[in-house]
């Protein structure tokens, strides 16, 4: 099955109130091509909004989405921009009580992701015992092993409605390469409701494939399709852009300023 579309036809999937997961790494394979032809959307047609943002670190392209004002609420173990500081819509709206923020880590992540998959409504873990995580969080509870007696948190399962995902190359049909540094990509494809793939190169078949085709939605061909975060081995980190961003944007008026700017790159 050929389930190449295009970018823009991949952007009208996402709906307002929707659980949208980004894949990739603080700077690293983000699906910046995507947010972009999102974000195009946003301003032609109002929507989407009041999107809940999934991902395991947040960077430049969660920004993006924060500053366009597309979303309610973030589930992150991280946002920020790495050694060039702070993500400063993030921080913005964040300051504001503009945007819900909900305490994450790595542990609740991965676990709440894994519950989905096993089809099971949580799963069990030690992370956050001995901590005041539980009191922002009254949702995640403590159980007691059945087995053992010892004390457990249970993490609820977490079902995106939509990820998108970029990779290093990807086929036809759907089979994708994501490389070496997968971060929570694999879960988040096969913890969703719909997976979309933007890739770097699109060939007709892969022999082997980290994310396969039965769960994939869509194939979108994306060259740079992560620039300024890097895809390495095929490019680096654009480490003059992402300092731009942080030095010239600060608050609504600069980051529309920026968006301008950008845009028409």
């Amino acid at each position: 099955m050929d389930k190449r579309i295009s970018i823009e036809n991949a952007a009208e999937l996402v709906t307002s109130g929707c659980c949208l997961g980004l894949g990739g790494m603080t700077l690293y394979r983000r699906p910046v091509a995507f947010v972009s032809a999102l974000i195009k959307r946003k301003q032609h047609s109002g929507n989407p909004e009041n999107i809940t943002l999934l991902t395991f670190t947040a960077g430049f392209e969660t920004d993006l989405l924060i500053g366009a004002n597309m979303i309610s609420r973030i589930r992150s173990c991280y946002i920020g921009l790495e050694i060039f500081g702070l993500a400063p819509m993030f921080t913005y709206r964040a300051n504001r009580g503009e945007i819900e923020v909900m305490e994450e880590t790595e542990a609740s992540l991965a676990l709440g992701l894994r519950a989905y998959i096993a089809g099971i409504g949580f799963m069990p873990g030690h992370a956050w015992i001995g901590t005041d995580l539980p009191k922002l969080r009254p949702d995640v509870k403590e159980i007691t092993d059945p087995y053992t007696g010892e004390e457990l948190m249970a993490f609820s399962a977490i079902k995106p409605d939509l990820s998108v995902i970029h990779a290093l190359r990807a086929d036809y049909a759907g089979n994708a390469q994501i490389g070496d540094n997968k971060s929570i990509d694999e879960e988040l494809s096969l913890a969703s409701e719909q997976v979309i793939i933007t890739a770097e190169e699109i060939v007709p078949v892969l022999t082997r494939a980290d994310i396969v085709a039965p769960i994939v939605t869509g194939v979108v061909h994306a060259p740079n399709g992560a620039a300024p975060t890097s895809c390495h081995p095929l490019y680096p980190l654009d480490g003059r852009s992402i300092l731009e961003y942080a030095e010239s944007v600060s608050d609504p008026a600069s980051f529309e300023d920026y968006l301008k700017r950008w845009l028409v790159k």
